[in-house]
């Protein structure tokens, strides 16, 4: 038992280092203003038309690190600051954003499989957690329950590592197009590459998170006795 919560220190612990990474990384990046002088907006608009992607609205969405694609009413929405500002950082997120619309148009399996899971982790995962405590509480008595806690719970698990690849693709055709179409300076570009490095890296710490809590609650229920 010890050891698991040794285990659940060390991941909390590496979250927290890398969440302040990354805060650190966009905000030092958020300094370098791009040379071609074009907004976060801007950019993603550009990147959806050099794909012939035109049915995708770029909006502005209130809050930090609130940015996202919506693939039911397809926007890509850039928190205030990505879309306004003109700086590397911008560049990678919105960039960033528009490579899940273009997993979208292109029907990129990954997304698709994440998208089927969606319903069903809404589900699960609302009631995970209180199946899993009425388990534990009643361990001795019905440990079946707890079981049927840890079956609801591994799906979110799941989806956690099918997230991924999803992120991974996504910067890896931001930056590519960033590249291709000479956006950015080298400079820009290092730095691009480098913000979207550390936010990938917080989706792989959520995943082991995800996933060492799901062996805590199994060990749980083969010790019952």
């Amino acid at each position: 038992m010890m050891f698991g919560y040794i285990i659940f220190g060390a991941i909390a612990l590496l979250g927290g280092l890398v969440q302040r990474k990354l805060k650190s990384k966009f905000k030092k990046y958020s300094q370098i203003a791009l040379q071609n002088g074009l907004s976060g907006k801007e950019i993603a608009e550009k990147m959806l038309a050099d794909h012939g992607i035109t049915d995708v609205q770029v909006i502005s969405v209130r809050g930090k690190l609130t940015d996202h694609y919506n693939p039911k009413n397809k926007t890509v929405n850039l928190s205030e600051v990505v879309f306004h500002q003109r700086n590397a950082s911008a560049a990678a997120v919105a960039a960033h954003e528009c490579g899940h619309a273009i997993q979208h148009a292109t029907a990129y399996s990954w997304l698709q499989f994440r998208s089927k899971m969606v319903p069903t982790v809404n589900v699960t995962g609302r009631l995970a957690q209180f199946i899993i405590m009425g388990g534990i509480l009643a361990i001795n008595v019905f440990p079946q329950l707890l079981l049927l806690g840890i079956a609801f719970f591994a799906v979110s698990v799941v989806f956690t590592f099918v997230t991924l690849p999803v992120e991974y693709d996504a910067s890896k055709r931001a930056l590519a197009w960033l590249e291709n179409e000479r956006m950015l300076t080298p400079q820009e570009h290092d730095g691009a590459e480098d913000a979207l490095k550390w936010a990938a890296r917080t989706y792989v710490v959520a995943a082991l998170g995800a996933l060492t809590t799901l062996l805590y609650y199994v060990m749980i229920f083969l010790r019952r006795r």
